[in-house]
């Protein structure tokens, strides 16, 4: 029975025998029967490498962070996360540095630390509700011709990821069959805006190799 530990592009956290590129937390999810208990524990929502100098993990050991899984970056930035500043400190560092660049309205010509981040995104990644459990994934519309490579988004009652001329359906275990993306019209963003900026500004998010595999990247 696979754990729940894997993480969607709407920030859910659901149970699948399909395996991720990359690894995250949030904080202490789960009980000591491994049951997923609360969606978030903290405000910084992280991407972590799923190898770093060696260490060991037992997953979801008593008292220890929740280790949650992701199909690729762009699936993690969509949920709200964003790169670690320890395990993955040149991607941090450039995410920042895409994001100070993009969001400058939320700057105001002061030096940017990555808990000032993770603020921003805690606000737009969640509806507002009084009891955690009761908040949803907060997303906006924008038309999709405006959106870079990277940005998931929902239309048609599927979720796919924008890259140059195509969209690439999501799935646990990777893309489907890329579709032509589509001209003038509106769609439902789910990568928060902020990263979007970001996006906007040259930070180029790491894909599954299915996306890949499917078809050379069409170029905008």
């Amino acid at each position: 029975m696979p754990r729940q530990n894997r993480v969607t592009p709407y920030g859910t956290i659901i149970a699948t025998a399909a395996r991720g590129t990359f690894m995250g937390n949030r904080g202490i999810l789960h009980d000591d029967q491994q049951q997923i208990v609360r969606s978030y524990a903290s405000k910084a929502w992280i991407i972590c490498r799923l190898a770093f100098k060696g260490r060991k993990r037992t997953l979801m050991s008593p008292g220890k962070y929740t280790e949650l899984f992701f199909l690729d970056e762009a699936t993690a930035l969509a949920a709200g996360h964003r790169p670690c500043y320890e395990c993955q400190r040149d991607r941090a560092q450039a995410f920042r540095d895409a994001w100070v660049a993009g969001n400058p309205e939320l700057v105001n010509s002061r030096a940017i630390k990555m808990g000032d981040i993770d603020a921003v995104l805690h606000q737009e990644r969640l509806t507002e509700a009084r009891r955690i459990k009761d908040r949803r994934k907060r997303t906006y519309v924008a038309a999709i011709d405006d959106l870079p490579n990277g940005t998931f988004v929902e239309w048609g009652e599927r979720t796919y990821l924008v890259w140059g001329l195509a969209l690439y359906p999501w799935k646990p275990e990777g893309y489907g069959m890329l579709e032509k993306r589509p001209s003038g019209i509106e769609v439902t963003v789910l990568t928060p805006y902020s990263t979007v900026q970001a996006l906007m500004q040259g930070f180029e998010p790491m894909v599954h190799e299915t996306a890949v595999a499917s078809k050379a990247f069409p170029s905008s």
